[in-house]
């Protein structure tokens, strides 16, 4: 970890300068908002728990400006940022304003959905402030990308991080967070003002705070199997399991079947039940007639960030 001259982070002047200079007006399309407060860059980074060890991946880094911050406490940054003309500065603004660091930084051109492999040593750390239309499928695809990632925190729209961290029983618990819990511990971390943001949101934000679990979930069923009674479950949440899960089971009797045989009432609803709740439905999954069988598993696909009608839609990026 090195030392840094205090100006080294973007201020409010920095920023507005730098997307004068860029001709870079933030767009609602990519939720564009950039953050201005150095302070609060810093309080990222500090609620991250960065250390001087850690290969930091940061989505969306925009102009920069915790992408600085990260490089004053990490070994090395590397940035993924989808926008050409961000991808394009954003290399020669670190090296203008910490050039001691320059060389630890790596900037991966590319949509973040798309990356499959980061140069250079593997992440341990994932701090982003993530745009809000696209926060779930984003942090979900990278968790499951990069395993090697052990601590994460996003910075996302106020709501959004409460369906991240709420728990059973939460009328906003669903398909983010069940699936947020089969990667992580996870929990609220903080809230962030609108006034650090350039453009100001008309929404607030949130801190999430993601811990990769120690032990994967103990279940025999894959996660696309898991996923895929998540996904039916939330589609109709207001409905029993029973009747929510007869698509998935192929009938309602046999998804009250697959439910007594995991231990969990088929009048409950989705809302109540943990990822190991419904890794054990997914355990019990009733075998289909062997002439419906090459069809049944098109929900289960493999895609980490499948969130449903539980997916996101106002944004934010750094």
């Amino acid at each position: 970890m090195s030392t840094t001259e205090p100006d080294a982070l973007l201020g409010p002047a920095d920023i507005r300068e730098l997307a004068a200079t860029l001709g870079v007006r933030p767009t609602k399309q990519r939720g564009q908002n950039f953050v201005i407060d150095a302070n609060t860059v810093r309080r990222i980074v500090r609620t991250a728990e960065v250390r001087p060890d850690d290969v930091v991946v940061e989505v969306g880094p925009g102009l920069g400006s915790l992408t600085l911050a990260l490089l004053e406490a990490a070994d090395r940054v590397v940035a993924v940022e989808i926008d050409d003309v961000l991808a394009g500065a954003l290399p020669a603004t670190v090296a203008a304003r910490m050039p001691e660091r320059a060389d630890r930084f790596t900037l991966v051109h590319s949509d973040a959905m798309q990356v499959r492999e980061l140069p250079g040593p593997p992440p341990t750390a994932l701090v982003a402030n993530l745009p809000y239309n696209v926060a779930v499928p984003v942090l979900l695809t990278m968790l499951d990308r990069f395993p090697t990632i052990e601590r994460t925190l996003v910075m996302v729209q106020a709501e959004v991080a409460d369906r991240l961290a709420a728990r059973p029983g939460n009328k906003v618990y669903g398909v983010p967070s069940v699936k947020a819990n089969w990667y992580t511990d996870v929990k609220r971390a903080g809230s962030i003002g609108r006034k650090v943001f350039w453009p100001a949101p008309n929404v607030d934000s949130g801190l999430v705070s993601l811990v990769r679990r120690a032990e994967p979930v103990a279940t025999t069923a894959s996660k696309a199997e898991v996923f895929a009674v998540v996904d039916a479950a939330f589609a109709q949440r207001r409905k029993t399991l029973r009747a929510a899960l007869s698509g998935w089971a192929g009938s309602a009797p046999a998804a009250e079947a697959a439910l007594v045989a995991a231990g969990i009432s088929p009048q409950a609803r989705g809302e109540a039940l943990t990822v190991e709740e419904f890794a054990a439905i997914a355990e019990n999954k009733p075998a289909l007639p062997e002439s419906d069988s090459a069809g049944s598993d098109s929900a289960e696909s493999d895609s980490a960030g499948s969130d449903s009608a539980e997916s996101d839609s106002a944004g934010s990026a750094e």
